[in-house]
């Protein structure tokens, strides 16, 4: 097979599985809006539940029901905590039902449940409570350049791994961008990514168990291994591919697990939920 050829098809099989991994972090994560559809009466109701928003404001929790009969109350209260449930009902604006959540600090969580009612017949959407955690607003110029490294990192991760199964020339060279790029998207940019978000710059091990900052350490630790194995023989290629098949099942992991969050269980439990 023309090398050229070769290597267009390993790119194309690289980029697939770096944004199937993608799409699947995304989709199984704990961020990821709780979505659904229930019917009342004769009308079908698609729900999206948000389980992420940034602090200083009232997430607003928002049902699209045309029907003006519908309506909609919310019961909430603090994630890991002793509060009772609080119930309000939610208001219209135009064919949207909306209730705002209490706004909490970076890492506070807040479990809420909807139900919509239409003459005498009550419908719940979420039986398991969804759980939403406030975060701080990230900056554009940290947040873009941070995605864009962790990405290219997968990529070239990936491109690597496929590179050395292939016993391709070029599996050094792509080892190196792996290393370069996860350091900078993973152990510079993320950080500062987390300090803005949660106030903290590391809350992985060993001070924590937070899987994304974990997850970027592990995967940096064995392209690094591959790396020196690499430097001192280049037909050291078994490593490459181990490390980044520990890259693909790591970044798999959904993103925010075991994440920060504010435990409630060690203050006096509140029967008002803050505004």
């Amino acid at each position: 097979m023309n090398s050229n050829v070769k290597s267009a098809i390993l790119w194309i099989i690289a980029v697939a599985m770096t944004l199937g991994a993608v799409v699947y972090q995304k989709r199984t994560g704990p961020t990821y809006p709780v979505r659904g559809e229930k019917t009342i009466g004769d009308q079908k109701i698609p729900y999206q539940l948000i389980r992420s928003y940034n602090t200083g404001f009232r997430a607003p929790v928002k049902i699209v029901a045309p029907d003006t009969a519908i309506t909609g109350e919310i019961k909430f209260r603090r994630f890991k905590s002793f509060d009772k449930w609080t119930v309000e009902p939610m208001f219209r604006s135009g064919d949207t039902l909306i209730a705002l959540l209490p706004g909490l600090p970076a890492a506070g969580k807040v479990m809420y449940q909807v139900t919509l009612a239409k003459g005498g017949t009550s419908v719940l959407l979420n039986s398991d409570p969804a759980v939403l955690r406030y975060k701080g607003a990230v900056p554009g110029f940290i947040l873009i350049p941070h995605i864009f490294f962790i990405f290219f990192a997968m990529l070239f991760s990936t491109r690597a791994g496929l590179e050395a199964l292939a016993r391709g020339r070029l599996t050094y060279v792509y080892t190196w961008l792996t290393v370069i790029f996860l350091a900078i998207g993973g152990l510079v940019l993320g950080p500062i990514v987390q300090k803005y978000a949660f106030d903290a710059y590391w809350t992985g091990w060993p001070f924590g168990h937070d899987l994304t900052d974990n997850k970027s350490l592990v995967a940096f630790i064995f392209w690094i291994v591959a790396l020196i194995f690499l430097f001192r023989n280049r037909e050291k290629r078994s490593w490459a591919v181990v490390a980044a098949i520990v890259t693909l099942v790591v970044f798999m992991i959904p993103h925010s697990m075991l994440g920060s969050e504010i435990d409630y269980t060690k203050e006096a439990p509140k029967t008002e939920m803050p505004d």
